[in-house]
């Protein structure tokens, strides 16, 4: 996949996004968002993993968010199986230079409807932890709905927190 968005591209990862990927994914800030399967500090080793596992993937569901001709960030979504298979979670990460600018919900904007289309999904969501208040912004202004908060649902960086669910149901 290649698009042009106003401020960015959405496109395929590419092997030699090796180097980019490290420098703007080792930031606890975007750690600290993230499930714990996204490592810090992120080495040039976890980004050689990461791109394997992209690079192999079939349906492609994880995207890079190219700004400035490097590879700063990731959107993508889990497609689910069994009774779950018409949901998909999204989730995505910016480098910290670029917050701010609608990068990210330009990029949800497109993904969302994107991911419906060609997985046949009726809803899309995600589950935010409850401190992290830009991710809610973006995905209200993507059209996502607030549908419920899980109390003490997760632990991460030693601490147990909420996590929010919002939805885009078509």
């Amino acid at each position: 996949m290649y698009e042009v968005l106003n401020n960015s591209i959405l496109r395929s990862w590419e092997e030699g996004d090796a180097t980019s990927l490290t420098v703007y994914a080792n930031n606890r800030n975007i750690w600290r968002n993230l499930r714990d399967a996204f490592p810090h500090p992120y080495t040039l080793e976890d980004a050689k993993n990461f791109l394997q596992m992209v690079l192999s993937q079939d349906p492609e569901t994880y995207f890079a968010i190219e700004v400035e001709g490097k590879a700063c960030g990731s959107i993508g979504f889990t497609l689910h199986a069994d009774v779950e298979r018409v949901s998909a979670e999204i989730g995505y990460w910016l480098g910290e230079p670029f917050w701010n600018h609608g990068i990210m919900s330009e990029a949800v904007m497109f993904m969302t409807p994107y991911a419906i289309q060609q997985h046949d999904l009726t809803r899309v969501y995600a589950v935010p932890f409850e401190w992290n208040t830009p991710s809610f912004r973006v995905l209200e202004h993507a059209g996502y709905q607030f549908e419920g908060r899980m109390r003490r649902s997760a632990v991460k960086d030693g601490q147990i927190t909420d996590q929010l669910i919002y939805a885009y149901v078509v």
